[in-house]
């Protein structure tokens, strides 16, 4: 529950920040946002589901890697218990086999009970001794190394188990012996109905030769304990022949129990399986290294880990290089967008203007037609009348009405150009002389400035069609703002080239003061100046319309403090709309 109400707060914040970015889509971070978001979102998509197959996976795996590991060694704890079961059951049968097949006094008999001493300990191995037990608990008979002829056990707890059970297997003691070992009784009756008890005593060494042949792993580790966790085997690792076992607890069934425990001895994690034994109040023990058992699982644990680290960083690094490319495209259509529509608005724009400009050229160049007239006509009648009282100075006046009416008509023309109502006249041009006919009137300005003027005009550009007086005045109008721009002693480059097959790009560039970006996206919008009351802000529409009108294309990149580019793109042939206007 708590993993899920994380998601669902992830994807909320993800859903508050794609709400932020439409709200706030003015701001300048707002790529950076949408890609933070995309990411995060797309890195949630893949990285859950791949986390949860992945745990999953592991638990699944990991459970039936261990069934695996531990199916065989629940296979050979059966295995060994069965047959220590079945040595026990042997030892007990031989020892009865002899008992019912010999009377008390036979047995009594110690050259009797010598030779069948001998053949069960040629036979079978391990007996150590026997011994003939009479009612009243003495031993009346004794084969063996050891001078136990007479010994009393009438108060020993195991002669009473026998006289109860009939049979009795013991647990490994040192008794007088000296050594480890373990004894098995039988209970039988003479014909007068007297009990009496053949005794037998096993040396340890055939149980430790069933634990060999297990052939246990140098790690692992196999022993006996009875009841109270005492060592009845030898262990490699936990303790000697009777000494306490910290590691064995006490088993009621015959069950095979497992358990995953802390070594005492500090290696590390152990599986610890036990069974109890059916003959015997023993129980098997078995101790086997976590790391043995899972050294497969941690060598395929590694490798998944790797493998999946290495698809982890691989979607990283795909989900960064494709929000990175979404953001992108996306930033590359709003951009579009956006100069779509500022070409639009700034097209109606001009069309608006170019309207009023019209408009007032034409309301203007009518009266100004008038007075054109009426200053030729009384300058004419001036001139006639040779008596005329200051003849030269109303011949004065009259020029500077004439010379005003000539530079109205200039601006006017220049208005109706702005509206597109000019005849654009084609023909061949070389735009490297075009250049250098406007760089002709600006050369004693830029002499009396010292502007230093670097030409680098490409010599094998091919013949234009286009009109040469537009390219003039457009040329003229960047030229004029490039030499605004510049203190005195500024350094002004112009570049020609073929830009392309079709397309032929003229450069003016300049070190002046350059243009903010917010100055930068205003400069073709009419009326818009930036020389304080000097200028009229249609130099750059107009250049800009006519530009467009040629069918070419313009380019303005300006740093400030740094200086400003105006690039010209213009068509080698004419455009298919020259006669629009």
């Amino acid at each position: 529950m708590k993993l899920y109400r994380k998601i669902i707060n992830s994807f909320k914040l993800i859903s508050h920040g794609f709400l932020a970015y439409h709200e706030d889509i003015e701001s300048p971070h707002r790529y950076t946002i949408l890609r933070r978001n995309i990411i995060i979102l797309m890195i949630l998509v893949t990285f859950i589901p791949l986390f949860s197959m992945a745990g999953i996976n592991y638990l699944q795996y990991r459970n039936n890697m261990k069934a695996e590991i531990q199916a065989p060694l629940r296979l050979l704890m059966g295995k060994t218990v069965h047959s220590f079961d079945l040595l026990l059951k042997e030892r007990l049968s031989m020892v009865r086999s002899v008992a019912s097949s010999y009377s008390f006094e036979e047995l009594s008999d110690e050259e009797t009970l010598n030779r069948l001493h001998r053949v069960l300990k040629k036979e079978f191995g391990g007996f150590i001794d026997l011994g003939v037990i009479n009612e009243n608990g003495f031993q009346v008979a004794y084969a063996g190394p050891y001078k136990l002829q007479g010994k009393d056990y009438s108060k020993q707890e195991w002669y009473h188990e026998v006289e109860v059970r009939g049979f009795y297997i013991s647990d490994v003691f040192m008794g007088y012996r000296g050594f480890p070992h373990l004894a098995i009784a039988v209970q039988n009756y003479t014909f007068g109905g007297t009990n009496w008890t053949l005794r037998a005593t096993l040396d340890t060494k055939i149980l430790d030769s069933i634990i060999l042949s297990m052939e246990l792993s140098p790690e692992s580790d196999a022993f006996l304990v009875n009841n109270a966790a005492i060592v009845q085997t030898h262990s490699k690792y936990y303790g000697n022949v009777l000494e306490n076992c910290s590691i064995a607890s006490e088993i009621v069934a015959q069950n095979i129990t497992m358990s995953e425990e802390e070594d005492p001895i500090g290696r590390g994690k152990i599986l610890v399986l036990q069974s109890k034994l059916t003959m015997a109040e023993f129980s098997l023990v078995i101790v086997r290294p976590q790391s043995v058992l899972l050294k497969s699982w941690y060598t395929l644990q590694s490798e998944m880990f790797f493998l999946l680290l290495g698809s982890c960083v691989l979607i990283v690094i795909a989900v960064f290089k494709t929000a990175t490319f979404l953001v992108n495209q996306i930033k590359t259509s709003d951009e579009r967008r956006e100069s779509a529509f500022r070409e639009l608005e700034h097209t109606q724009k001009l069309s608006s203007i170019g309207r009023l400009a019209a408009g007032v050229a034409h309301e203007i160049n009518n009266p100004m037609a008038i007075i054109d007239q009426k200053a030729g006509l009384m300058k004419d009648l001036i001139e006639v009348d040779e008596n005329f009282k200051d003849k030269e100075r109303f011949l004065g006046f009259t020029n500077s009405i004439i010379s005003s009416v000539d530079r109205c008509k200039t601006i006017t023309h220049r208005l109706l150009g702005f509206a597109r109502r000019m005849e654009v006249r084609f023909e061949f041009l070389d735009i490297n002389e075009v250049i250098r006919e406007v760089l002709g009137f600006l050369d004693k300005e830029a002499a009396y400035r010292r502007i230093l003027l670097a030409l680098d005009l490409a010599s094998d550009l091919p013949a234009i069609q286009s009109d040469k007086g537009q390219l003039q005045q457009v040329f003229l109008n960047i030229l004029t703002n490039s030499f605004a721009a510049i203190e005195d002693g500024g350094e002004v480059s112009i570049k020609s080239w073929l830009f392309d097959s079709e397309t032929v790009a003229i450069s003016i560039e300049d070190n002046g003061c350059g243009m903010s970006r917010e100055t930068l996206s205003q400069i073709f919008e009419p009326f818009f100046s930036t020389k304080k009351g000097a200028g009229t802000g249609l130099g750059l529409p107009i250049t800009y319309g006519i530009i467009k009108k040629l069918g070419g294309d313009f380019k303005v990149e300006s740093e400030l403090e740094k200086g400003t580019q105006f690039t010209v793109f213009l068509n080698m042939t004419m455009p298919n709309n020259k006669g629009e206007g």
